[in-house]
């Protein structure tokens, strides 16, 4: 389903095309070019981790998501080949995550300024250490890696697609574009009637 405007939905019969389509709009609408391949990648990214068994995959009793503490652990402990894969989930997870659910965080200990340097690092390393045949992925890694808050916001734009913006948001965006810089939540304040301004800090 998707919202249309005035309130209404459509159904999506193709979620791929949906994502495809959805972040092409929100990229130029943001005024960032992806690598075709880049684009592919987010978009089969997206389509993948719509799937609960994907995205929640090896979850403990009682977590909500994956641990990137865990994944982190668990890479620094793996033999390369394993490496690279779990590096390439703990990106792919923080990406989901950080995209769709940025306001999910408020009452969280870790917030999305944390997923944001965790999945930036390792797209990052996997574009510096990836060996063999899959060394073709390196390109769309590191530019992942180099773009990834850019990302996140056409990412968030498509989340929008299906929300209703109420002042009550108002707090949580300003926060959110404090900690990361997001023009995506500049943009919301300022259709909001706000416009952000950094804190200034009090020096006793």
């Amino acid at each position: 389903m998707r919202k249309t405007g005035y309130g209404t939905v459509s159904a999506v019969s193709n979620l791929t095309e949906f994502f495809r389509d959805s972040l092409e709009e929100a990229l130029a609408h943001q005024h960032v070019s992806l690598d075709a391949h880049t684009a592919h990648y987010v978009v089969s990214l997206l389509t993948l981790y719509s799937r609960t068994e994907v995205s929640h995959a090896a979850t403990r009793p009682g977590q909500r998501w994956v641990s990137l503490a865990d994944l982190l652990a668990q890479a620094a402990e793996a033999q390369a080949m394993d490496r690279a894969a779990i590096l390439q989930r703990l990106g792919d997870v923080s990406l989901f995550m950080a995209g769709f659910f940025a306001q999910g965080f408020e009452r969280r200990l870790v917030d999305v300024d944390y997923h944001i340097a965790m999945g930036g690092r390792a797209y990052g390393t996997l574009a510096a250490t990836l060996s063999g045949p899959r060394r073709v992925l390196c390109g769309v890694f590191a530019e992942l890696a180099r773009k990834f808050q850019l990302v996140v916001d056409a990412i968030g734009e498509i989340a929008d697609s299906a929300r209703v913006w109420s002042p009550k948001d108002i707090l949580r965006l300003y926060e959110l574009w404090l900690k990361t810089g997001s023009r995506r939540a500049e943009g919301l304040l300022q259709q909001l009637g706000v416009q952000p301004a950094p804190v200034a800090l009090r020096l006793n």
